[in-house]
């Protein structure tokens, strides 16, 4: 296996991506497309989601595909970027087909980032204009970092992001990963250095510093978010995808398996304060795929785009914690 030209989730045939953030919101959101409705599952492992649509996921609800995957900033107010998103593709004509009428299906995640020190006294919720505008601005190319569904994303240690990787496997067929990364464990060992997810690195993409030497890590939980925040509210929210043929059941164990990225990539993952959910997509471009080895790319992508979130944060004015570049510098 190894990475797809451009090492994004739109490595995967058909997948498209857009973004859209408020600098001064200190909040985005992401919206992940296709030209044709997608089959697509999901699983949750954290102890606080917050979601829209995702019951209809699963394997035996009635509906087989939908138009997009929103994941977005600003917590409970961040859901309705899904409305803005369904607002672009009803614009295009697309949705589930209802005798004359036309719903776009949206389902959504959202990250809490409502204290990281940006300004936040709307008097009109800004989401559902930021999923339009993260909907208008999908492309099969899109930045990491500091941007959409990542702008505000904090670890326990530094700023967190938008991250993603993309894995092709022996029968042609691609993998990749997609993740706003704001968990309330750290993404990098102690000393700020070293990431979690180093033993899973290809080509540098992250650094290329290697594992950390050290032995007994994850005993120390040192957070600066704690210190910052007085308080816990978090979430790692990610989407996973493949252009193999998959069913609605099989998206869904491939999300299960997902989330051992998540697990690899941050210390410690999954508790009651994070809200960690994987959606699971199949564009059916291809042919039936292995549904094991597809699960584990993902988890491998995950990892690796949870670490890329991280190194690609950028510093701004008002920041809570460091980025882990300026650390490193």
């Amino acid at each position: 296996m190894h990475p797809g030209p451009k090492n994004l989730i739109t490595d995967v045939t058909g997948v498209l991506v857009g973004n859209a953030q408020d600098d001064t919101l200190k909040s985005g959101s992401t919206v992940l497309t296709a030209a044709d409705p997608f089959t697509a599952s999901v699983h949750v492992m954290g102890g606080a989601p917050g979601s829209r649509e995702t019951d209809l996921l699963a394997p035996d609800k009635l509906v087989a595909a939908v138009d997009a995957l929103v994941l977005s900033g600003g917590s409970a107010y961040g859901l309705d970027a899904c409305s803005g998103a369904m607002d672009g593709l009803r614009a295009a004509g697309r949705g589930f087909k209802v005798g004359t009428a036309t719903i776009p299906l949206v389902p959504g995640a959202i990250l809490f980032d409502l204290l990281n020190a940006g300004k936040k006294d709307w008097d009109e919720n800004p989401y559902r204009a930021l999923g339009r505008a993260a909907f208008d601005d999908a492309s099969d190319t899109f930045p990491l970092g500091t941007v959409g569904a990542g702008t505000g994303a904090l670890t326990g240690m530094m700023k967190g992001g938008l991250g993603s990787a993309s894995l092709v496997l022996p029968d042609g067929s691609t993998v990749g990963a997609l993740v706003a990364s704001n968990p309330v464990g750290a993404v990098t060992t102690p000393g700020d250095r070293h990431f979690y997810a180093a033993p899973f690195e290809l080509n540098g993409e992250f650094g290329g510093l290697g594992p950390d030497p050290a032995s007994g890590l994850g005993v120390s939980l040192e957070s600066r978010k704690m210190k910052a925040m007085s308080m816990r509210e978090n979430t790692t929210i990610a989407i996973v995808a493949t252009d193999a043929t998959l069913t609605k059941a099989e998206c869904q164990r491939v999300a299960v398996a997902a989330h051992d990225g998540i697990g690899r990539a941050t210390v410690p993952a999954h508790l009651p304060q994070d809200g960690d959910l994987v959606f699971a997509l199949s564009t059916d471009a291809k042919p039936c795929g292995d549904v094991g080895l597809i699960g584990h790319a993902a988890s491998l992508c995950l990892a690796r785009a949870i670490a890329r979130a991280v190194f690609e944060a950028t510093p701004a004015p008002g920041d809570l914690l460091p980025c882990w570049r300026t650390l490193n510098a």
